[in-house]
């Protein structure tokens, strides 16, 4: 029997750092039983911003037709959806914008991965994180997810607390209180984001108190894999969910920007 279980957060090869194809990770989700899934690939930015890492802007179009392809092929079988990985990087708001309005979105995600010019999630400059106090590295991050936060461009917020993925935790652990009540406040959701269990900090993102205290706060978690290959699809789905009703969490999905039980 299928589990009414989407996975909101996959990537493709456009992005220039995953494999397999659309497709596949579409047979990869009915093969596990889910119900659907939400491509959210990382969205064109400004040419200077993270290029290599990112489809261009001239490829929008065939991300859009890939997955419209993979729509008509598994309809009836597997519902397939249509989203971007956004980011927030203060400055480039007005090229969201833009490309958020190009295109019918199901879902946008609202990330933040760059501090400044440092990208901080990117295994090649992890040594910058000795050269950085970690208040100040957690306060200067979750000022920045609060900015997304009110921004209005997105639906939930990425990987909330992506700076521990190396295993350089919030040294005071409520950085990302104010972070919170801001989420809230403008009713996005959060990102339940399994990739953290394969990472070396080897837990997802939320961290289980900040899944409770967002529970607490009645901000709802969609999960996702982050998925750059097939084979990652729905990756312990199983933990999430214990995680998150084990704090009396809801999980949602967004269809048209709207969200769904």
């Amino acid at each position: 029997m299928a589990s009414p279980l989407f996975d909101s957060h996959l990537h493709t090869p456009l992005c220039g750092h995953a494999t397999g194809t659309p497709r596949e990770y579409a047979q990869a989700a009915l093969t596990a039983g889910l119900a659907g899934l939400c491509f959210t690939d990382h969205m064109p930015m400004p040419a200077w911003y993270d290029a290599p890492w990112r489809m261009r802007r001239d490829q929008l179009d065939e991300y859009v037709q890939e997955v419209r392809a993979v729509q008509a092929e598994f309809a009836g079988r597997l519902e397939v959806r249509l989203g971007l990985e956004a980011d927030f990087h203060p400055g480039t708001e007005r090229f969201v914008e833009d490309i958020l309005a190009a295109y019918p979105w199901d879902y946008v995600i609202g990330s933040v991965h760059y501090l400044g010019a440092w990208g901080f999630d990117n295994p090649e400059f992890v040594a910058e994180y000795e050269a950085r106090d970690l208040r100040e590295l957690y306060a200067q991050y979750y000022g920045l997810v609060e900015g997304a936060a009110r921004s209005g461009l997105f639906d939930a917020i990425g990987h909330l607390d992506l700076p521990k993925k190396f295993g350089h935790r919030d040294p005071e652990g409520y950085a990302a209180l104010h972070a919170l009540d801001v989420v809230a406040e403008r009713g996005l959701a959060l990102d339940f984001n399994t990739a953290g269990w394969r990472k070396p900090v080897a837990e997802a993102y939320p961290a289980p108190d900040l899944t409770r205290l967002a529970a607490e706060r009645g901000i709802p978690f969609v999960l996702g894999s982050d998925a750059h290959k097939p084979e990652e699809v729905g990756f312990h789905f199983a933990g999430a969910l214990k995680q998150i009703h084990d704090v009396g969490g809801r999980v949602v999905t967004y269809q048209g920007r709207v969200r769904h039980a």
